[in-house]
């Protein structure tokens, strides 16, 4: 018999985020975020929906402390963001991998600088470096771009790129905000395929998306933000 310690135990240990009664708004009334609550597992696919001025944005920056709520508590990976000292946010934030939808990547930075930069930053060895951001290249088909600038490559590309900055720390947990909504149904489909892959290997993936052609043709659990309240469902096969 399992006993109400290690019970929770194991829950906490198969969560990869939680969050209870969020509250989030930038002029009072108005708020942004309502008593949002909701949790995803370790391993697991969710995207985060809904439509414009939904919150979807805020959300996804409240997960990696990028803001603060007004009220409420996140834990991501056992980490209490509303409690951790910065010093403890910067070492969540290099366990997670962050795709953003306008990339930011740096534009006189190479393809392989730009992927490489979160490995230097943390002293890795520069022979280490090289086989690590070739490995992840090559896992987002630009491998043969890596002396080229941003400004050279297509927006696909540059999502690529992206991709392969936010997993070059091996991440547990990638949050993606919009990472298809500039590209084509085909390299949407083909970034789709490259976040399939990366949860298949283990890593639990939070995308922001309102494309409802993306959800019904890749279905996965999705939380769906309207007016600052969440629901969650799942499509129907």
């Amino acid at each position: 018999m399992i006993g109400p310690l290690y019970g929770l135990f194991l829950q906490n240990w198969r969560r990869m985020i939680s969050v209870s009664h969020l509250n989030k708004s930038y002029s009072h009334p108005d708020m942004i975020l309502k008593d949002v609550s909701f949790e995803v597992k370790k391993g697991e696919f969710v995207y985060l929906s809904g439509p414009s001025g939904a919150g979807k944005t805020t959300l996804f920056r409240l997960l990696f402390a990028d803001l603060k709520p007004d009220s409420g508590q996140i834990e991501v990976d056992g980490f209490d963001l509303m409690r951790a000292q910065p010093s403890r946010i910067a070492r969540l934030r290099r366990r997670m991998g962050i795709v953003f939808q306008d990339y930011k990547l740096i534009p006189n930075y190479t393809v392989f600088d730009n992927v490489a930069l979160a490995l230097e930053i943390a002293g890795t060895p520069r022979r280490l470096i090289q086989k690590t951001v070739w490995q992840v290249l090559k896992v987002v088909g630009v491998e043969r771009q890596l002396d080229r600038l941003p400004p050279q490559l297509s927006g696909g590309e540059q999502q690529r790129v992206a991709i392969a900055r936010a997993l070059v720390n091996d991440p547990q947990l990638i949050l993606a905000d919009e990472p298809t909504g500039n590209l084509d149904y085909e390299i949407a489909n083909e970034i789709m395929n490259i976040f399939n892959y990366i949860n298949s290997q283990g890593a639990t993936v939070v995308m922001v998306t309102h494309n409802r052609a993306l959800l019904q043709r890749f279905k996965r659990k999705v939380f769906y933000l309207d007016q600052g309240i969440l629901q969650a469902y799942v499509w129907p096969d």
